[in-house]
């Protein structure tokens, strides 16, 4: 236990996620032994983005702008809307290169164990769009994990109706993987999901 700043600076450290109190620690005396212009350009940093970064009115998408570049760019598909779970899915979806619509965050996946229900989501704004935009289909790619299922699953049935083709990204055995390190259910779906070659 320190005290005053050095204290207080581990203990707001240790609230970010993934971060433990030793990595905190470790944090806090770098900082204090770091060079004065690094701390204050991080500062300014972290200040800069709670000042103009907010989200996207069209797809919820971090943004500086009242649109992302996503939803700005001409050369993208409007038929296509991709739905993740958060800002930072659109990041490595896009590192594919291969995925050329929009996107739709929902900023979180249901799981009732955490109190969150759909209301807490951008569901309704997700409805909205698909009564405005000309979306042909609707990918879900939220997580392959409970609360990302049942998430998949619920928007499946709202969507359904409204005509809109739904799909679910394939899920199944990693690339350079073995197949005696994947669990059943892995297996299972790589084999459910299989596809001519």
């Amino acid at each position: 236990m320190y005290e005053g700043a050095v204290q207080d600076l581990i203990d707001e450290l240790g609230r970010l996620p993934g971060v433990g109190p030793k990595s905190a620690q470790r944090i806090a005396f770098h900082i204090l032994s770091a060079d004065p212009a690094d701390t204050t350009r991080l500062s300014q940093a972290i200040q800069r983005v709670k000042d103009t970064v907010r989200f996207c009115v069209r797809c919820w998408n971090v943004s500086e702008q009242e649109e992302c570049r996503v939803c700005r760019d001409p050369r993208r598909e409007p038929s296509l809307v991709c739905v993740v779970e958060e800002a930072r899915d659109v990041v490595a979806i896009e590192r594919t290169r291969e995925y050329r619509g929009r996107y739709h965050v929902l900023g979180g996946a249901i799981s009732p164990i955490d109190g969150i229900g759909p209301d807490d989501l951008h569901v309704k704004e997700l409805l909205t769009r698909l009564g405005a935009e000309p979306v042909a289909e609707v990918i879900i790619a939220t997580n392959p994990n409970i609360e990302g299922e049942a998430t998949a699953s619920y928007l499946s049935r709202l969507i359904a109706p409204l005509g809109v083709r739904v799909t679910r990204l394939a899920s199944g055995l990693p690339v350079g993987g073995d197949l005696d390190y994947a669990d059943e259910v892995t297996l299972g779906r790589a084999f459910a999901g299989r596809r001519d070659v």
